[in-house]
């Protein structure tokens, strides 16, 4: 058969806006490679420069991958154009990742401009496909426009030295993130309206949705790929099995009801934008960062079940309470309840109650990898028997 019409740039408005193209799916294997790399980097270096490096480079990768979300939200993946806008993103992408374990040492300018040119060229590309006299394309315009400002500060600091590239990359992020809030407003430009952010809502929960299955994947792998390699005893059986558990109830958590019951509300949300732009754009980090918190804590459990440092003991006790945490904002901003999910208070209330034994060497680092597990078993459990009682 063949085409006698070429594929429009953009989205068709209805029910077919809402699927997600399989070259998105193959995009997103870039970022299995990213999460990885900033997991192994926080094990490699668990101190609290190491945290705070690995934290700014996380903040950069999720910032990526959702700006193309939010293109691809409108951008129609079957358009040639489209695929081999992705694929450029997918080669600057997998450059990014691979600079990400030396970006603070001698491939810092690699990465920020891989990452630059990432951001540059699927905002000036949307302007292209919308038209900049649009109000999507005059959008995208004002995007373009704070992304060359933090773009200006990645590379500087690729320029400048280890030390000073933290202050470089951290004024970048907050150029990035502050954009959204204040509207993309620009002096004598004026600002963006979040009703001329249109997204679907269906796209957007499942892309999200995905990116989460990529973190829980990240546990597993770590979890299978360190267990494969110990000698096989009681303790490495337990922090196994311990592991598996903690990944399925942070599967359930988010994706029992959660993630459906914030569709329903996005697709009823009279202002779009201003939903997906809370909930997905900005609440979704904590769910993220805290599943990589876990998969590193997971591997600290496998390797060392006897003993955990101070800093692996705030990775165990922290990735539950971060990722729970997430979760509670995000079901509270999505579900129009007067307070957070109180299963997930609770379960929050537990870690911190463990937190006298883990730092007090009272419960060895596999006794408390165990306990931890358990209350992501008991806050799922909780929450799902709520939901159904009548």
């Amino acid at each position: 058969e063949v085409r006698t019409t070429s594929e429009p740039l953009l989205r068709a408005p209805g029910a077919s806006r809402s699927q997600v193209g399989m070259v998105e799916l193959f995009y997103d294997l870039v970022f299995v490679f990213a999460i990885t790399q900033l997991s192994h980097g926080l094990l490699e270096r668990l101190d609290p420069m190491g945290a705070l490096q690995t934290g700014l480079l996380f903040l950069g990768v999720w910032w990526m991958w959702m700006y193309t979300t939010w293109s691809t939200n409108w951008l129609n993946p079957s358009a040639p154009p489209v695929r081999l806008l992705l694929f450029a993103l997918m080669a600057l992408g997998m450059l990014m990742s691979a600079a990400l374990p030396q970006a603070f040492a001698d491939r810092g300018l690699a990465f920020a401009l891989a990452y630059v040119a990432q951001h540059l060229l699927r905002s000036a590309y949307a302007v292209r496909a919308f038209g900049a006299a649009t109000p999507q394309g005059r959008n995208f315009l004002r995007i373009l426009a704070w992304l060359s400002a933090s773009g200006a500060c990645w590379i500087a600091g690729g320029l400048a030295d280890p030390a000073t590239r933290q202050a470089w990359w951290g004024a970048a992020l907050a150029i990035e993130y502050l954009g959204p809030s204040a509207r993309f407003r620009i002096p004598g430009f004026g600002a963006s309206s979040t009703r001329d952010w249109n997204v679907d809502p269906h796209h957007m929960a499942e892309r999200c949705g995905l990116f989460v299955i990529i973190a829980l994947g990240e546990s597993l792998l770590v979890t299978g790929a360190t267990f494969a390699g110990l000698a096989w005893g009681a303790a490495q059986a337990s922090a196994f099995a311990s592991a598996f558990l903690g990944s399925v109830a942070m599967w359930w958590l988010y994706f029992d009801s959660g993630l459906v019951r914030a569709a329903h509300h996005f697709e009823a949300a009279e202002d779009r934008g201003r939903v997906a732009r809370l909930a997905y754009t900005y609440l979704h980090l904590p769910i993220v960062a805290g599943i990589i918190l876990c998969a590193v804590a997971d591997e600290l459990v496998l390797a060392h079940p006897d003993h955990a440092s101070n800093a692996g003991l705030w990775v165990i006790l922290g990735g539950p309470f971060v990722y729970l945490l997430g979760n509670a904002a995000f079901k509270w901003s999505t579900n129009l309840r007067k307070l957070p999910p109180l299963s997930h208070l609770a379960g929050m209330a537990a870690l911190l109650a463990l937190a006298p034994f883990g730092f007090g060497h009272a419960l060895s680092a596999l006794a408390l990898g165990v306990s931890t597990s358990a209350i992501l078993v008991a806050v799922a459990a909780w929450e799902w028997m709520a939901l159904r009682a009548p």
